[in-house]
């Protein structure tokens, strides 16, 4: 696809005026919008069309970074209006506690440490990634009949061995790695990492800005049979960047060309000496406004009423997000690490205004999924995730089962209301969700019985699982 003008662009989406429009419409809607009520499944016949899928994920996006989960501070009409259309959940959480293992739980529905590339915290060089002959949701979705693209940020290995288009995505624009300067393209290896397909792109536009209109044009499109798009915004991970920091973006470009190792280029677009509240505020604003444009394109084309679109961070926050009242952030199994806010919209077949408190995670996604379209997991790799799809679409009650994390410094299991958690000092902690979800009263001396049976089950899943290199 061509390049489009930042002008004309402005002209196929409606720019600043459709974002002024819409923040302003929505603000009408909050006030006069029905109140917010617990999910229950609308079960009624469906016309056995499949859904359309777009799976939008932001990077390092924080529980309450969002209006409608509670930020004081950060403006997000665009992902409010689709909360209010559809579902919001308050108790869903990411499949780890970083960017590449969770997006392999997403990716293959089952927990990261089942592949070796699971394994890294994250991806970091060329030797790492998602085995090309692992079944994927795009794979899947793809024998059924799907067309299927990833736009954004991939993080499951580099080129010449991994790619999304090696895993069964018809079409790929984006980056390998796990972060890069927003302008330039510079990724975390120190070179160019914007690619289209398995070819190098050259647009030093915003990379949000950039991302948003591949999206546009995607879903605009004349599609002749079902489609599934996993959107993937490095927004609002560092560095801390947005729409106009050309100047800073520069800098830190300077500083990762000028890297002699490493450590130098990972310094650089970590950015420890940028970033500040209004920036992080800024950044998140800006992911809702290319989300908004997205969903407009979408409703545009016609396909809204039978696409399910699912909103979702990756992992926890980091550093400027807003996190309360949870503890933790992202690298760690403490709630502000993986619970992280999740949206659901779905015309065709879910009512709008509406909150679920079911406890989810990532893996459950892909299994839901893969049933609502109609595509059956390979049974030489089961899912280890439950599809939501009964809950849903049925009215069915979802069964009891564990939710389970494991990453090199913490380990932690959730049963309903309670969570186990073990932290990098090896010291055990149970609490009560329902009371403290600050996770502040550890219940541990109070429960011992309780928290030797969900210790008990957090070791029988580990044992299935590869163990770490060394």
């Amino acid at each position: 696809m061509p390049e489009i003008s930042r002008r004309a662009f402005g002209g196929l989406v409606g720019g600043g005026a459709v974002t002024a429009v819409a923040a302003t419409t929505t603000a009408a809607e909050a006030a006069q919008a029905p109140a917010e009520r617990p999910f229950r499944a609308r079960v009624a016949g469906s016309t056995g069309r499949r859904p359309n899928l777009l799976v939008i994920l932001g990077d390092d996006l924080g529980w309450a970074d969002l209006s409608s989960y509670g930020a004081p501070h950060i403006r997000t009409p665009n992902l409010d209006r689709l909360a209010r259309q559809g579902v919001r959940f308050t108790d869903a959480y990411s499949g780890s506690s970083t960017c590449s293992p969770t997006r392999f739980s997403l990716y293959t529905g089952r927990y990261p440490g089942r592949t070796k590339g699971g394994l890294a915290e994250p991806i970091a060089n060329r030797t790492q990634g998602l085995d090309p002959n692992h079944p994927t949701l795009a794979s899947l979705l793809r024998k059924t009949g799907y067309s299927t693209a990833l736009i954004g940020k991939w993080h499951c290995g580099w080129l010449p061995d991994y790619s999304p288009t090696k895993s069964g995505w018809d079409e790929f624009f984006g980056n390998h790695g796990g972060v890069l300067e927003y302008f330039s393209k510079l990724g975390q290896l120190g070179d160019h990492d914007l690619y289209e397909g398995d070819a190098e792109y050259q647009d030093l536009r915003y990379y949000t800005t950039v991302l948003t209109e591949r999206a546009v044009e995607y879903v605009s499109r004349d599609h002749d049979r079902p489609w599934l798009l996993n959107l993937n915004f490095t927004t609002p991970h560092w560095p801390w960047l947005a729409e106009g920091d050309e100047e800073t973006g520069a800098e830190i470009a300077a500083r990762i060309r000028a890297a002699t190792s490493q450590a130098e280029v990972s310094n650089a677009l970590n950015h420890y000496d940028g970033g500040s509240v209004a920036k992080y505020t800024e950044m998140v604003e800006s992911l809702d406004t290319a989300v908004g444009e997205v969903l407009a394109a979408l409703r545009r084309s016609g396909q809204e009423e039978h696409t399910l679109v699912y909103f979702a961070s990756d992992n926890g926050g980091e550093r400027w997000s807003y996190l309360w009242p949870l503890s933790g952030e992202k690298f760690v199994l403490q709630e502000g690490g993986i619970r992280v806010p999740t949206i659901v919209r779905w015309p065709h077949r879910i009512d709008g205004h509406q909150v679920s408190h079911e406890p989810s995670f990532s893996p459950d996604w892909t299994a839901t999924f893969l049933e609502v379209a109609g595509a059956r997991p390979d049974p030489a790799y089961p899912l280890d995730g439950t599809s939501l799809a009964g809950y849903l679409l049925r009215g069915e009650r979802l069964p009891e089962r564990d939710l389970f994390w494991r990453v090199r410094a913490n380990r932690a299991l959730r049963r309903g209301r309670w969570k186990y958690y073990q932290d990098a000092a090896g010291k055990d902690h149970l609490y009560d969700l329902g009371a403290d979800l600050r996770e502040q009263a550890d219940l541990a001396p109070d429960e011992p019985n309780l928290l030797a049976e969900l210790k008990a089950a957090w070791e029988r899943t580990a044992a299935g699982l590869l163990p770490y290199p060394g």
